[in-house]
């Protein structure tokens, strides 16, 4: 079958599509070329195992024809990158950027001339990512913290044009707007017509008169961004915030990245988060367990009386509803869970050890 599909992106042959679509998403995120430790060459392989798979009529044809098919689609051309947007649901990672497919593609299509003739669509920001630490009530409660941010913005003097204001923007002369230009080049197979990008515009379609001083034409300038950042009340240690179009901006007036911030939460020396749930140790005497008492019990939502019945035994665990963290979904808090532990008396005098032993329990 050549490549096998289902294989490099770790499904049965059987799989759903919502399967097939979670696993290319994780996998995307994983070994997207953006990201430190990604891996271009992977990532290609599995947008080209996605591209088949994540399509049913294709992944009917790869199915019964297997080889046959990928000569196929070899000999027809590309068809597209149908189904690569729908990244709505990948909030843990990093989403693809169609113009890193495109540059890594658009070469292909200028040398055998099949670019569409369009001028060069500009480059989408870069995502960018950051860690937020924050302390145990803030991620139980919800806050608003400030985060300070060195990132490319939109230039401020040329609102990202790139020209110098009051500059005329004329289509290009050389390329005529589509941002191509064409090319005899000499090879042992004859003269060959190369569709290259031109080299006037960049690809642009369009001249200034005069570039921005500022940017230097770029559309873009480095500066230093602050941002309130809302935490969410329920977040828990090592989830992920992302702020749509908060990340770097992109060349001549292109959508800007997004921002991705991987939250810590600083411990708490009184409790142990687990999911909603809230864990923690109350110790209590011998006399307590045997007699039964009511003890006070540190909550989240500050102190509260639990009631301990006579016999309770060590390792007990009390449930306090609703005590806990609330869901992220659904707003329904977890439970503060008390587990009580008996101490155990020490340097007891002789007196008293013999009153135990008494005792008899």
């Amino acid at each position: 079958m050549g490549k096998d599909y289902y294989k490099i992106l770790g499904v049965n042959k059987g799989a759903q599509p919502d399967e097939i679509k979670k696993a290319f998403r994780k996998l995307a995120h994983q070994y997207h070329p953006d990201k430190k430790g990604g891996d271009e060459a992977k990532f290609k392989e599995i947008n080209e195992a996605y591209q088949v798979l994540g399509d049913a009529k294709k992944r009917s044809q790869y199915d019964q024809f297997g080889s046959a098919f990928e000569n196929a689609q070899a000999g027809g051309g590309f068809s597209g990158f149908e189904g690569f947007r729908d990244f709505s649901g990948f909030t843990n990672g990093f989403d693809v950027n169609m113009d890193d497919l495109g540059d890594i593609f658009g070469g292909i299509g200028d040398i055998f001339g099949f670019g569409g003739g369009r001028a060069k669509r500009a480059k989408r920001g870069r995502d960018i990512q950051t860690t937020l630490a924050i302390e145990f009530n803030e991620a139980v409660f919800g806050a608003t913290k400030e985060v300070n941010l060195k990132k490319t913005v939109a230039c401020s003097q040329c609102n990202g044009t790139g020209a110098e204001p009051g500059a005329k923007i004329n289509t290009c002369q050389n390329c005529g707007g589509s941002g191509k230009e064409i090319k005899i080049q000499r090879t042992i197979l004859g003269n060959i017509q190369v569709q290259t990008t031109c080299s006037a515009c960049q690809g642009e379609g369009r001249s200034y008169s005069k570039k921005c001083s500022k940017c230097s034409g770029l559309g873009v300038a480095e500066e230093l961004v602050k941002l309130n950042i809302k935490i969410p009340a329920g977040i828990d240690n090592g989830e992920t915030i992302r702020l749509t179009g908060q990340g770097e901006a992109g060349q001549k007036g292109a959508s800007a990245g997004d921002l991705y911030i991987e939250i810590r939460v600083n411990p708490d020396k009184r409790f142990v988060r687990n999911g909603d749930n809230i864990l923690a140790k109350a110790y209590i005497t011998f006399t307590q367990a045997a007699l039964g008492d009511k003890i006070d019990i540190s909550t989240i939502d500050g102190e509260v009386k639990l009631k301990i019945p006579a016999g309770t035994q060590s390792g007990t665990t009390f449930n306090l509803r609703g005590r806990g963290v609330a869901n992220l979904q659904s707003r329904r808090r977890g439970n503060h869970l008390v587990e009580v532990i008996i101490k155990t008396p020490t340097n007891l005098s002789r007196k008293q050890k013999q009153e135990l032993k008494d005792l008899n329990i």
